[in-house]
C-alpha cells in the first residue's frame, strides 16, 4: 500500500481517487469544496485540511485542476507551494488540461527542487474516470513515464506516452479540438435528420454503422432519450461542462497559432461553443451543443 496525495476532487478527480482507494492506496485528499471532500471520504479517502497537509509522506501526489495558473500557485507561485513541502523521493503527477508552457515551466522547478513531475491529461471523460477506462497522456522523460505507468493503470487503461514535459497537454488539446469538431457535427447532422422526421435512435443506429461513425454516437449521444447513462439523458448535467471545452478550445487555438497550423473546423466548434457559453450553458454538458442548433431554428 502506497500513500497517495490527490488534490482536486471534481467530477474526474473524485472518482480517480475513489479507484486508487480500491487498489489498496492510503489516499490523503483535498479540495476546496466540501461537498467534493465528502464524497471522497465516503469513498474511503483520508481528509486533508489543505493541499500542504495532503502530501505529508506521500509517495505519490496527483493533482486535477482547471487551470495552468491554478497549477502553477499550487506547486511554485502559491503561498505554500507544494514543491517545497513534497518529499524529495515523490513522483508528482499532473493530470489538469492546461498549457504546455505551465507544464514546462513546472517540470522545470520540480527538477530544481530535484523531484519528478509529468504533465498526464487524460482523456475519457467521467464514465472512464469512475471505470477506470480513461486514458492518460504523459509528456515526460522515459524514465519518469515508467515510474507513472504503475499508478495510471490504477485510474486508467490506456497510458500513452507523448514525449518530453508538455506534449501531453498539446496532444490533448489536438484531442479535445477534434472531439468539438466530432460532437458539434453530430449534433448537426443528427438535428437535421430530426428536423427532416427520422426517429434519432434509428439515424444514430444507421450513421454508427456507415462512414459517419464516431466517438459521440458510440458512447456519448447528445440527443435526449437515445442512450442510457450519458448527460443527454440527465439534462445533460454531470459530463464535460461547456466551461472546460471552450477553456480547452482555447489552449488547442495557442497551440495552432504557435505551430502555424491552419484550423478552420477548430475555430468554427470554439465558435460554437463559445455561442452556447455565453448563452448561460456554460454549466451543461459540451453535448448540449445541441440545443445551440435548435434554437436557431
Amino acid at each position: 500500500m502506497s500513500t497517495i496525495a490527490f488534490i482536486g476532487l471534481g467530477n474526474m478527480g473524485g472518482p480517480m481517487a475513489a479507484n486508487l482507494v480500491k487498489a489498496g492506496h492510503r489516499v490523503q485528499a483535498f479540495d476546496l469544496s466540501e461537498a467534493a471532500l465528502n464524497h471522497a471520504l465516503e469513498a474511503g479517502c483520508q481528509r486533508a485540511a489543505s493541499a500542504v497537509e495532503a502530501v505529508q509522506g506521500a509517495e505519490v501526489v496527483i493533482s486535477m485542476l482547471q487551470t495552468g495558473r491554478q497549477v502553477d500557485s499550487l506547486y511554485v507561485s502559491g503561498d505554500a507551494p507544494l514543491f517545497e513541502h513534497i518529499d524529495g523521493s515523490a513522483l508528482v503527477i499532473d493530470c489538469s488540461t492546461i498549457d504546455a508552457a505551465t507544464a514546462r515551466s513546472t517540470a522545470a522547478v520540480a527538477a530544481r527542487s530535484g523531484l519528478d513531475f509529468i504533465d498526464a491529461p487524460v482523456s475519457g471523460g467521467v464514465a472512464g474516470a469512475q471505470a477506470a477506462t480513461l486514458t492518460f497522456i504523459v509528456g515526460g522523460a522515459d524514465e519518469q513515464f515508467a515510474r507513472a505507468e504503475p499508478v495510471l493503470k490504477l485510474m486508467g487503461k490506456n497510458i500513452l506516452h507523448a514525449g518530453d514535459h508538455g506534449a501531453g497537454q498539446i496532444a490533448k488539446a489536438c484531442n479535445n479540438m477534434l472531439l468539438a469538431v466530432l460532437m458539434a457535427g453530430t449534433c448537426e447532422a443528427l438535428n437535421m435528420g430530426i428536423n427532416s422526421g427520422l426517429d434519432a435512435k434509428v439515424l444514430s443506429d444507421i450513421i454508427k454503422q456507415s462512414s459517419g461513425n464516431n466517438w459521440a454516437l458510440q458512447l456519448y449521444n447528445p440527443v435526449p432519450g437515445v442512450m442510457e447513462g450519458v448527460p443527454a439523458s440527465r439534462n445533460y448535467q454531470g459530463g464535460f461542462q461547456v466551461n472546460l471545452m471552450c477553456k480547452d478550445l482555447g489552449l488547442a487555438m495557442e497551440v495552432s497559432q504557435q505551430s502555424g497550423s491552419p484550423v478552420p473546423m477548430g475555430s468554427a466548434a470554439k465558435a460554437l461553443f463559445n455561442l452556447h457559453q455565453v448563452a448561460g450553458n456554460g454549466s451543461l454538458d459540451f453535448s448540449s451543443v445541441l440545443r445551440l442548433f435548435k434554437e436557431a431554428e
